[in-house]
């Protein structure tokens, strides 16, 4: 793949997102790079002082370095900034890292020299994958730990992940043949200033997210109709009044996934219930309001994916767009602040927990006969048998659990570096705690799933829509009725992963005419 330093597509991230995909700088950005690396030789070979060239870093900023030691000073950098603890991030996330750093320094306004971005890119299709400690880092001034702990493994002296082993860097770069990267003035900061760990931990969400939304439509259209619910709040009059696009595109999902149902026809005349309870009518007000809010997060990412969030930024002499300075400059600013990241991920937080609040209000819905007119928790003999209630409980406690990791991590500054860093953007936790969210909502949907279908079998012999019977065989594949009390969490899982691994996805996306879920234009 041509990397393309400011022009990366959504679907190009998740290319890179997903593995296998080599890739090679678009030689076109190549006199930019250049040009900014001899803006940065002449600060460091002139008298005065430049920020992450000749001082010190952060509070120690006005604190003089010498020449001769400008290139250590870039090592100790690292070194020092080396702090992070924790998990290590998953491969996925910090291929993106490798990825989205290179492309940030290939526009040409960092100063870094070639070599540089070389080593990132040649780490990168080697299928390397630097160990870096997933805990450490505020979203500001960059995401200095992580980062860090990526820069020092192409330096030779960290660590990479090898089959889940870590692995001294010298030794693994050797046996790639990849030259260890010996850093020149401001080369260091340029790696470890800037917001690609928070980014890259947003879009890892938005990008396993995605089977799960629409296996949460899916599953939400199977139990419309084991609730033998109606199809009429779906209509396209209804939304397009509202004119929410979200919503609007969520109704289409629906009628698609419920036309042709006989369970519907069936019902038609003759229902007595004039409206159906919120959980199931309100959902394309709900979980397109979410989609909304996720197309907005995948708009600010790909920006964010594309961005130079380094500091200070280097201009070379009649930078296109940005006026003629006859020597060039070097300009400190606050790009490396990841509030747009933090604010996207906390709207995504909140998405990824209304997908599964209205999931678990199904279950409970499907379970109280009262409402779904079918057998007490969804079993035939109801006292000897439990069936689907502690199912739910199940599904309650991570609804629940959804709730408290959706507080907005972006509120929560903690002023850094002597108060320097006195307003930080919490960005990279505020990322990294969505996978638990979208595990959670992966079982949720996982037991709703295993309910609609067993709601279905006591409608039996009337068939679903062709759509929902191949979502109902996939699971008995692997799961059958349960007509009596069994161990169910095997189920739970085998159920979950067909949520979490985009197999009801693919079946969503056979269906014609539907818009695209994420829709970053």
């Amino acid at each position: 793949m041509l990397l393309r330093p400011g022009q990366l597509s959504l679907d190009e991230l998740q290319a890179i997102h997903a593995g296998g995909q080599p890739l090679l700088m678009d030689p076109q950005a190549l006199p930019a790079i250049r040009a900014s690396a001899a803006v940065v030789h002449a600060a460091a070979a002139g008298e005065a002082a430049v920020y992450g060239v000749n001082t010190g870093f952060g509070k120690l900023a006005s604190t003089r370095i010498s020449a001769e030691d400008l290139a250590r000073l870039q090592c100790n950098l690292i070194r020092s900034h080396s702090v992070g603890v924790g998990a290590p991030l998953q491969p996925a996330v910090v291929r993106l890292m490798l990825a989205l750093k290179a492309a940030s320094l290939a526009r040409g306004y960092s100063g870094v020299r070639p070599v540089v971005i070389d080593t990132l890119l040649a780490v990168h299709n080697a299928g390397l994958a630097p160990f870096v400690p997933s805990q450490g880092s505020v979203g500001a001034s960059g995401d200095l730990a992580p980062l860090s702990h990526m820069t020092l493994a192409l330096m030779g002296e960290g660590e990479f992940l090898v089959d889940g082993e870590r692995r001294p860097a010298a030794a693994v770069l050797q046996a790639h043949g990849i030259a260890p990267l010996v850093l020149a003035a401001k080369e260091g900061l340029a790696l470890i200033n800037g917001t690609q760990t928070s980014t890259a931990l947003a879009l890892h969400a938005l990008l396993s997210f995605e089977p799960v939304l629409e296996a949460a439509l899916v599953v939400g259209a199977l139990t419309v109709d084991a609730a033998r619910g109606s199809d009429g709040p779906f209509d396209p009059r209804i939304h397009l009044l509202r004119g929410q696009p979200g919503q609007i595109d969520v109704a289409q999902y629906y009628r698609s996934l419920l036309q042709g149902s006989a369970i519907r026809l069936s019902h038609l005349e003759g229902d007595d219930r004039v409206q159906d309870p919120y959980c199931l009518r309100c959902q394309p007000q709900v979980v397109g309001a979410c989609l909304d809010q996720l197309r907005h997060a995948a708009l600010v990412l790909v920006r964010e994916a594309n961005a130079v969030t380094d500091n200070p930024l280097v201009f070379a002499p009649e930078t296109p767009g940005f006026g003629a300075e006859p020597y060039g400059a070097m300009i400190s600013g606050g790009n490396f602040h990841a509030e747009p990241v933090a604010l996207a991920a906390d709207a995504m937080a909140c998405a990824i927990a209304e997908v599964g609040a209205i999931a678990e209000r199904r279950i409970a819905m499907l379970i109280d006969s009262s409402v779904s007119r079918l057998p007490p928790f969804l079993c035939a003999d109801a006292g000897l048998n439990s069936g689907f209630m502690i199912a739910h409980v199940t599904a309650a406690s991570l609804a629940s659990e959804n709730k408290s990791l959706a507080h907005p991590a972006s509120v929560d500054s903690l002023p850094t570096s002597a108060n320097q860093e006195d307003h930080v953007s919490m960005a990279t936790f505020a990322a990294r705690r969505l996978q638990a969210m979208i595990t959670n909502v992966s079982h949720i949907l996982g037991i709703e799933l295993l309910a609609a279908a067993q709601g279905v079998e006591f409608l039996r012999p009337l068939q679903s829509s062709p759509a929902l019977e191949a979502v109902h065989a996939l699971l008995r594949e692997r799961c059958p009725a349960m007509m009596q009390d069994r161990y169910l969490a095997p189920d739970i899982e085998s159920a979950s992963a067909l949520v979490a691994d985009g197999s009801l996805a693919r079946i969503l996306r056979t269906l014609p005419g539907l818009p695209m879920l994420w829709n970053p234009a």
